[in-house]
């Protein structure tokens, strides 16, 4: 029987990250301060220096500390393998492999960097984290590597998520978080929030705020981001550099390489090592799939951007739906963003990769076809990219071309089967975000 799975040895796990700063034809857009408007770095007063470093840094590999490295090897290398089933339900030609990192800890890549950053925080002498959360996974992260650093952490997740998956809630709490639904009334932009609206489901740049404003209150207390940020992305690239190895393994190259998208750090991760491939003259599509109901790629603007809804977080030049956007209650939290990563950003710019969004009732069919042809329960998020997965094969069924497709799995959905049950019973809708809507928060852009 063929092999299908490309399993890497504690020994082939990488041991540095992957800077595509090194990379980029042209660097990225400096971040701007959100009171002066002029370039500046990450808040000394929410970031270690180490990690301030780590975000401008030009170096094209950052070694992982041997520390860290220990941690990883709990749960890294992470599977890889040829999705056969899939494909012979799909009566398709085309070759589909899938990199799972559902097998962390915490269900997600998430871990990648929660313990990164509470590491360095932990070095910097810090005590407590503040952070937000969407669907929980970023939460669950950072409440497990700040218990392996010894670290309090504080978490705001999004109102609706809160409620839709309390199993999470639960998971964070296990971990030794605080969990607080967001809008609260713990910090003043979320009691000015609730004053506006008390019925707001929260967003994840309202949580942020919240986080934030925390944070800054403290001596003791730093901010940790789950995506988005240029070290975030890069603490990530272990999966992209996996990935190429056990491409090598199974003596295959993508033709296309596929990833959900929200902030940006489980596609980053993925594909980022590709770029320098790219760059050279490969032929290689690399595309971001997003929500139709929150598609900061596909219907917002690339433009100077707060990262949060009270306008406390630096200014980064990157597609926004602009951040007073507050988007609708889908299951996939984790992609309920009004922007998108820098780094992704200007790789659309660039032409480097593409972006395509898709609706929520598709994305369950498309979850479940994988579901009960490859056994795993894959979570909303990346249940977009497997969409697309099903849809560029479906392609390769009509042409009869053979195409190698990869997947990033960025994490199981065991915590998200209410979700699952709204799609079985017929009850899940689709949401387009209304475009008036859209144009509204973009009138709000900071003026630079």
């Amino acid at each position: 029987m063929e092999q299908i799975k490309y399993m890497l040895t504690e020994k082939e796990m990488p041991t540095s990250w992957y800077n595509v700063q090194a990379d980029l034809p042209e660097p990225l857009p400096p971040i701007l301060h959100p009171g002066t408007k002029e370039p500046t770095i990450l808040p000394p007063f929410l970031f270690p220096a180490s990690l301030n470093e780590q975000e401008f840094s030009k170096e094209r590999w950052i070694e992982i500390p041997e520390e860290l490295q220990q941690i990883y090897r709990m749960w890294r290398p992470t599977p890889f393998q040829r999705a056969l089933r899939l494909e012979r339900a799909l009566g398709t030609p085309a070759k589909i492999f899938y990199k799972y990192e559902g097998t962390s800890p915490v269900g997600s890549h998430k871990l990648n960097t929660a313990v990164a950053q509470a590491y360095y925080n932990k070095k910097a002498g810090i005590k407590r984290l503040a952070t937000e959360t969407g669907a929980g996974q970023w939460g669950s992260a950072l409440a497990l590597g700040c218990q392996y650093m010894g670290l309090e952490c504080k978490v705001f997740m999004v109102k609706v998520s809160y409620h839709q998956k309390p199993y999470r809630r639960i998971a964070m709490e296990t971990w030794g978080a605080q969990v607080t639904p967001s809008p609260s009334t713990e910090t003043q932009i979320g009691r000015s929030i609730l004053e506006k609206d008390p019925d707001s489901p929260g967003s994840l740049g309202i949580a942020i705020s919240e986080a934030v404003e925390a944070a800054a209150g403290r001596d003791d207390t730093s901010y940790a981001l789950g995506s988005v940020l240029n070290h975030v992305l890069m603490h990530q690239t272990v999966i992209g550099q996996e990935i190429k190895k056990q491409l090598h393994m199974a003596d295959a190259y993508p033709d296309i390489i596929v990833g959900c998208v929200g902030g940006g750090s489980n596609f980053g991760g993925a594909i980022l090592p590709f770029i320098p491939d790219k760059l050279k003259g490969k032929k290689l599509r690399i595309i971001a799939v997003e929500p139709s109901a929150c598609p900061s790629i596909t219907k917002g603007v690339y433009a100077f951007d707060y990262g949060d809804v009270a306008g406390m977080a630096p200014i980064a030049k990157m597609h926004t739906l602009g951040h007073s956007f507050v988007p609708p209650g889908i299951h996939a939290g984790g992609l309920r963003y009004h922007g998108m990563s820098p780094i992704v950003s200007h790789l659309h710019r660039l032409g480097l990769i593409e972006a395509v969004a898709v609706p929520q009732v598709a994305t369950f069919e498309a979850a479940v076809t994988f579901a009960r042809s490859e056994g795993i329960l894959p979570a909303p998020e990346p249940s977009h990219a497997i969409r697309v997965v099903i849809d560029e094969a479906l392609k390769c069924k009509e042409s009869g071309e053979s195409k190698t497709i990869v997947l990033a799995l960025s994490g199981h959905g065991h915590f998200d089967l209410g979700a699952y049950e709204e799609y079985l019973t017929g009850r899940l809708k689709d949401y387009e975000y209304p475009r008036e809507k859209v144009e509204q928060a973009l009138a709000e852009l900071p003026k630079v």
